[in-house]
């Protein structure tokens, strides 16, 4: 399960209901964690060891439409990382943030099975279908 992080509500409500615009991201990162974040950020991304944040741009071919019925849309194309170089420890969670660094977060949300990553592991992946957003 995931949430909009205070900041991207914020930004909505102000372009929906005031005079306020959103432009959405030209960039979309995906970050790992083992310490989740929350709706105003913190928690704590994976550092060293090879690991990078992986660019997927909101675009048709990176990201399925939302269903109707229940609000989820998921990865189209696989999201591969580096393969870790050093122990990441064990990843809990996920974001979406609009850079690769600092910027602003937008979604987060936990694994739903937290993972254990190594030294000498093979690169940490998401198949396609497999991270996914719900807007409910």
């Amino acid at each position: 399960m995931s949430a909009m992080s205070d900041y991207l509500e914020v930004e909505l409500r102000k372009h929906m209901f005031r005079t306020g615009s959103y432009t959405k991201p030209a960039a979309l990162w995906v970050r790992l964690y083992t310490a989740n974040a929350g709706e105003t950020g913190g928690g704590t991304e994976v550092t060293g060891g090879s690991y990078a944040a992986v660019q997927r741009d909101p675009l048709d071919a990176n990201w399925t439409a939302a269903s109707a019925t229940d609000g989820v849309t998921g990865n189209a194309a696989a999201i591969t990382y580096p393969a870790p170089t050093a122990n990441w420890g064990v990843l809990t969670g996920f974001t979406f943030a609009d850079a690769q660094s600092a910027g602003n977060m937008l979604i987060y949300g936990a694994l739903t099975t937290s993972k254990t990553v190594n030294n000498g592991d093979a690169a940490p992946n998401f198949p396609i279908g497999t991270l996914t957003a719900t807007f409910a």
